[in-house]
């Protein structure tokens, strides 16, 4: 029998087993070769994307706690700070930081430790969402992976993040290769996230 092709929907989310757990289904994509369609075109106004070289532990922490909340990002609030120093202070990874009119607007992380580049962590701080720089920034980083030699860029996506990443990921030229079904302990039990942090997603039971 040939194979099958792989489904470009989720599965439906399960209820958690477990109590103070929530269910997640992680998608995961991935890049064999530079984007085919042309650059997209930087909106208007007075911005700059610098990469943070190196950046401290404190403005890190910013951009990613900024960014992240909203989807319940807790990995790396849970890191300890010499843990996420070595990795971030590492120049295999880069941290491309945006700015309108001077201010930081959002990310991307690339890391190239491994043989596949990694876009590790991408989003916009809140206050900038829907001005239309996800898809320019996005697409911006991209390039940039593959003039600094990758092979093959990688990202996941998930359940708790923006309903519109894993279409914009895809429109980039990024295409879906696995699922996987977690459960993972609430952040916000545990006081790693505020309680009202990604309100679109009920607390675990």
């Amino acid at each position: 029998m040939a194979d099958q092709p792989f489904s470009l929907i989720r599965p439906p989310l399960s209820a958690a087993s477990r109590p103070g757990h929530l269910p997640v289904i992680v998608t995961y994509l991935e890049m064999t070769a530079p984007p085919a369609h042309a650059p997209v075109r930087q909106p208007s106004g007075n911005l700059s994307l610098v990469r943070a070289n190196p950046p401290s532990w404190s403005f890190y922490r910013y951009l990613y706690d900024t960014v992240g909340e909203p989807w319940l990002w807790h990995e790396r609030r849970r890191m300890p700070r010499k843990e996420l120093e070595r990795s971030i202070l590492d120049p295999r990874v880069e941290v491309w930081v945006l700015y309108v009119d001077g201010t930081p607007a959002g990310f991307g992380e690339l890391d190239r430790r491994a043989q596949e580049t990694d876009l590790a962590y991408f989003g916009l701080i809140p206050d900038f969402i829907g001005h239309k720089l996800g898809p320019w920034l996005l697409d911006t980083i991209i390039r940039k992976a593959w003039e600094g030699g990758a092979s093959k860029l990688v990202v996941n996506t998930c359940t708790f993040d923006h309903p519109k990443a894993l279409p914009l990921y895809q429109s980039m030229g990024f295409v879906p290769t696995r699922h996987v079904a977690r459960e993972v302990r609430d952040p916000r039990l545990d006081g790693v996230l505020p309680r009202n942090a990604g309100d679109h997603i009920p607390l675990a039971g």
